[in-house]
């Protein structure tokens, strides 16, 4: 098996602070807009280098989504920044009516999404976001899992025409996908071949999935993980054609259990081939304040987690 290691941890909110700099520098149409958290969006180089194209909105998040919807008009692709749970919850009603339902160029960038916000607690530790943005006709759901791959992901949606719901997060965390690494929207990406068992993960999940197969393996366990960056579309060809090898399979996530990547991938085998699955993400549960490996653990969302659903669900194989 492919070994994949890390020469250091980076928070993936400055993939996109990095990411959305260069394309200041490239793409004169990209304007950004932020609710009053600049530092914590990593803005503050894009704003240095573009002034005129940044707005700062203040406390007022459901405001920032209609001047963002307005900004398409004039051919402007305008990125609005703020915590998930500000850039989804709290302005659902606005990035429906305004952006989805006319189908606007807006990219929803979305920070400290899931558990590992850590301190800050359950209010703002939002674990339904995915499954708000992916019921959204027309919205593109993306949720990279580290710091290249985020810079990346906040590159290719300036290309992209339609809006984007980007997710990432808060805490340092291992950098590990190749930095020259094409980053194509709806194509999953599998990092380790396996025959016993398909671990489908997304965002932090990913890491975790790859230290589970490796434990695995010295098990005599085969695992196949697959890196799923966009949630919608999802890229069914390739679990299919995993699952059709190894019959059962894992999805792992930080977002409830309900709504998020593996009830996409649940309605994917259904209508397919229908295969054991065992969920490793929050169980219908709000979080809590403390750190984020604490948290982690706590809620299952760590690669032992991982390597426990991946016996339970190879027991349960046919």
């Amino acid at each position: 098996m492919k070994k994949y290691t890390y020469t250091e941890k980076k928070d993936t909110r400055s993939g996109f602070g990095d990411g959305l700099t260069e394309l200041g520098r490239t793409n004169p149409n990209v304007v950004a807009l932020c609710a009053d958290l600049i530092g914590s969006l990593k803005m503050n180089q894009f704003i240095k280098e573009n002034p005129e194209r940044f707005f700062q909105v203040g406390i007022a998040e459901a405001n920032m989504m209609g001047m963002a919807a307005g900004l398409t008009i004039g051919g402007k692709i305008p990125f609005t920044g703020t915590f998930a749970n500000f850039s989804t919850g709290r302005v659902y009603d606005q990035i429906r009516q305004s952006i989805a339902y006319s189908g606007k160029n807006v990219k929803v960038c979305a920070s400290h999404a899931g558990v590992t916000l850590g301190e800050d607690g359950a209010t703002h530790q939002i674990l339904e976001d995915i499954g708000l943005m992916k019921m959204l006709p027309g919205m593109t759901v993306i949720n990279p899992c580290d710091y290249n791959q985020t810079k990346a992901a906040t590159i290719a949606i300036a290309d992209f025409d339609g809006p984007v719901y980007l997710r990432f997060g808060r805490p340092k965390v291992p950098v590990f996908m190749p930095e020259d690494a094409k980053f194509e929207i709806g194509k999953g990406i599998q990092l380790t071949e396996g025959s016993d068992v398909t671990i489908v993960a997304t965002g932090h999940l990913v890491w975790e999935s790859l230290q589970a197969a490796e434990q695995l393996e010295a098990q005599g366990i085969s695992a196949e993980v697959i890196n799923i960056h966009t949630i919608k579309p999802l890229d069914e060809e390739i679990i299919l054609k995993s699952v059709a090898k190894t019959g059962c399979i894992v999805t792992a996530e930080e977002h409830n259990k309900l709504g998020g990547l593996g009830e996409s991938v649940s309605r994917t085998l259904a209508l397919n081939t229908p295969t054991p699955q065992e969920f490793v993400a929050t169980n219908d549960t709000f979080g809590e304040s403390g750190t984020p490996d604490q948290l982690m653990a706590k809620y299952g969302l760590d690669a032992n987690s991982v390597l426990k659903a991946v016996k339970k669900v190879i027991s349960r194989k046919k």
